[in-house]
C-alpha cells in the first residue's frame, strides 16, 4: 500500500539511511540486498533491526510469521543487519530451532504450491534467514529472561528492536510490563534513540472494559506510537485495495453516499468447522471473535470519509471516526446462530474440547447504522460463521433502484438493482452488476454482470498476508496497525449485545452444516424488505 510517511520521525530517516548504506557495503552474493538506488522508494529494505518474537515455538510463529519473513527475505526487503531471536519456554538449541522452522516452512509450500513461491524454497534465501536465528529460552513471567534479553540487545552497539508478541493474549500485559520495567521499550531522550516497537496480536480485549484495561497497561510502558496492533485482515492486499478502489477512481466517490446507496453487506462465510479449536471457541464465539475487529475493520475502510493523505494517522482519524460513530447495538440488531449436524458434517457440539450443551454462536450477523451525513439511513449488514455453504469474503455495495417509470409500458417486471461487489477470498477482483437491453427489437432489459480478477492482469506474488505489516512495523508506517481509541470505539459499539440489559443472554438458533445459516438471519433482513446474497451462487462470468 502505497503511503505518505512523511510523519516519520529522523530517528527512522536515519534508520533507513544506514540500511541503504549496509546495503552498499554489503558482499556481493546472489541474495544480497540492492543498493537503495537500485529500488523504487517503496522496495527500500527495512532498516536493520532485531525482530524478537515471544513465542517462538507457537502456531502463529510457524505457519505465517517465517513464511511472510521468507518472502520480504527472498524479495530482497530485509536488510543485511537483521536478527531474528526466537524466545520460548524451554530448552533448547538455535538449530534445533531453525530445523524445526525449516521443516514447518517446507511443508506450508508444498501445501500452497498455488499461492506460496510455486511450492519450492530458494535454499538461499533461507539460509539467509536461518544465519540471522537465534534461539532463548525464557519465561514470559521471569524477570531472569529480560535480564537475559536485555544483554544480547544491549551490546557494545544497542539498535532498532521489534518485540512481537506471538503469544496468548494473558501473556500481553506480563511481557509488556516486563520489557517496559527492563528498559527495553525506552527510546532514549525525545525518541532520538534506537526504536523500539511493540507488536501485539488480537484479541485486544475481550469487551470495552477488559479492552480499556489492557490499552492503560501497556501505554504504562510504552508510547502509542511504538504500539502496533495487528489485525491479519488488513495485510491482505484485496483488503488495502479497497482504498485505492475508493479514492482513484472517480467513477465511485461521486456515488458513494446515502443518496445513491441502499446497503452494504459484509460477509466473511466459512465452510471448515472449528477445526480442533474448540477450547478457544467456547471462550469466544463467532460474534467476538470477528464482528468488533476483521468485519469492522472492513466497514471502516468503506465507510470513512476521504483522508486529506495517506499518512498513517490520516487515514486512522478517519477510520476512527466511523467506529465513533456507529450507533451502538442492541439484541434486536443481532443474530447468533450454532452450526448443526447437516450435509457438511457435524454439529458444533460433536466437536472435541465442546460441552455438550454449549450454546455459544457459531455465526453473527448483524445490522448496523452509521449517525453521521454520508451514511444515515443506509443500513450495513455484517455476517460471519463456520461450516455454511460457501467460503466468502466480500463486500457488497448495493445502489439505490432507478425509478421504474421510463419503463411502465415494456415487459419488464423488476429492475435488477446495481452491486458492486470487492471479493476478498478465495477469489480476489470485483464484479459490477448493471442492467442493459438484450437484443431484439423488444425494449427488455436483462440483467449482466462485469468482473475483474487480479490474476488476469497481475502476476501471482507469495502473500501470506504478514508481509506488508511485518515490513511496514520495520519501517514506522501505522497506517494497517489499530489504534487505542478506535478499539475502544468498536466494542463501545457492541458492548450492548455482549452485555444486554438484564443480563438476558441472546438466543442462539441452530443451522444445518453446510446451510446459509439460520433462518432468523433472514429474517432480520426481511424486516427491511433485503435480503442476503446467496453464499452458494455461482461466481460472475468475465465480460
Amino acid at each position: 500500500m502505497s503511503t505518505n510517511h512523511s510523519s516519520r520521525d529522523s530517528a527512522n530517516d536515519a534508520s533507513r539511511a544506514s540500511s541503504a548504506a549496509a546495503s552498499k557495503k554489503a558482499p556481493d552474493r546472489p541474495h544480497s540486498a540492492p543498493s537503495a538506488a537500485a529500488l523504487p522508494a517503496r522496495k527500500q529494505p527495512a532498516p536493520p533491526c532485531t525482530l524478537v518474537i515471544f513465542g517462538a515455538g507457537g502456531d502463529l510463529t510457524k505457519r505465517l510469521l517465517m513464511p511472510a519473513l521468507y518472502t520480504l527475505a527472498a524479495d530482497r526487503l530485509l536488510d543485511e543487519g537483521t536478527k531474528i531471536i526466537g524466545v520460548n519456554h524451554g530448552e533448547r538449541e538455535t538449530k534445533a530451532w531453525s530445523d524445526d522452522l525449516h521443516a514447518a516452512l517446507l511443508k506450508f509450500a508444498a501445501d500452497k504450491a498455488s499461492t506460496f513461491h510455486a511450492g519450492k524454497l530458494d535454499d538461499e534465501a533461507w539460509d539467509w534467514i536461518a544465519q540471522r536465528l537465534t534461539y532463548m529460552a525464557g519465561d514470559f513471567e521471569d524477570d531472569t529472561a529480560y535480564e537475559c534479553l536485555a544483554q544480547q540487545l544491549n551490546g557494545k552497539s544497542p539498535g532498532n528492536v521489534v518485540f512481537y508478541l506471538a503469544v496468548g493474549a494473558r501473556f500481553f500485559k506480563p511481557i509488556s510490563e516486563r520489557l517496559g520495567n527492563a528498559g527495553l521499550l525506552h527510546e532514549g531522550k525525545d525518541g532520538d534513540g534506537p526504536f523500539r516497537r511493540l507488536v501485539i496480536e488480537k484479541p485486544f480485549g475481550a469487551d470495552l472494559a477488559s479492552a480499556r484495561d489492557l490499552n492503560r497497561h501497556v501505554l504504562r510502558y510504552a508510547n502509542e506510537s511504538q504500539v502496533y496492533r495487528i489485525d491479519h485482515f488488513l495485510g491482505k492486499d484485496t483488503v488495502q485495495s479497497i482504498l485505492a478502489l475508493r479514492f482513484a477512481n472517480a467513477m465511485f466517490e461521486p456515488v458513494w453516499r446515502r443518496e445513491c446507496i441502499d446497503s452494504v453487506q459484509i460477509t466473511a462465510s466459512e465452510v471448515i468447522g472449528v477445526e480442533g479449536r474448540g477450547r478457544f471457541y467456547e471462550q469466544t464465539g463467532a460474534f467476538r471473535d470477528m464482528v468488533p475487529n476483521h468485519l469492522f475493520q472492513l466497514l471502516g475502510m468503506i465507510a470513512m470519509e476521504p483522508p486529506n493523505s495517506f499518512d498513517a494517522e490520516a487515514v486512522r482519524n478517519k477510520k476512527v471516526e466511523v467506529f465513533e460513530a456507529l450507533e451502538p447495538l442492541t439484541p434486536a440488531d443481532v443474530v447468533f446462530g450454532q452450526y448443526a449436524s447437516g450435509p457438511a458434517g457435524v454439529g458444533y457440539r460433536e466437536e472435541p474440547d465442546v460441552a455438550k450443551e454449549s450454546r455459544v454462536e457459531t455465526y453473527a450477523a448483524a445490522r448496523v447504522h452509521i449517525d453521521n451525513w454520508r451514511w444515515a439511513g443506509v443500513p450495513f449488514y455484517l455476517r460471519t460463521g463456520k461450516r455454511l455453504a460457501a467460503r466468502r469474503t466480500e463486500i457488497s455495495v448495493q445502489l439505490k433502484r432507478v425509478p421504474f417509470l421510463l419503463f411502465r409500458d415494456t415487459p419488464v417486471d423488476t429492475l435488477a438493482a446495481n452491486v458492486l461487489t470487492l471479493r476478498i477470498d478465495p477469489t480476489h477482483g470485483t464484479s459490477f452488476d448493471f442492467n442493459v437491453k438484450t437484443p431484439g427489437p423488444v425494449m427488455q432489459i436483462g440483467a449482466v454482470c462485469s468482473t475483474f480478477d487480479y490474476d488476469d492482469f497481475f502476476a501471482a506474488h507469495a502473500n501470506v498476508g504478514y508481509e506488508t505489516l511485518l515490513y511496514d512495523c520495520m519501517l514506522g508506517d501505522q497506517t494497517l496497525f489499530l489504534r487505542a481509541d478506535g478499539i475502544e470505539a468498536a466494542w463501545a459499539a457492541v458492548d450492548g449485545v455482549l452485555h444486554p440489559e438484564h443480563d438476558a443472554a441472546l438466543r442462539v438458533y441452530d443451522y444445518a452444516a453446510g446451510s446459509e445459516g439460520p433462518a432468523q438471519a433472514d429474517a432480520l433482513l426481511a424486516r427491511d424488505g433485503r435480503a442476503w446474497r446467496p453464499l452458494a451462487r455461482a461466481e460472475p462470468t468475465k465480460t
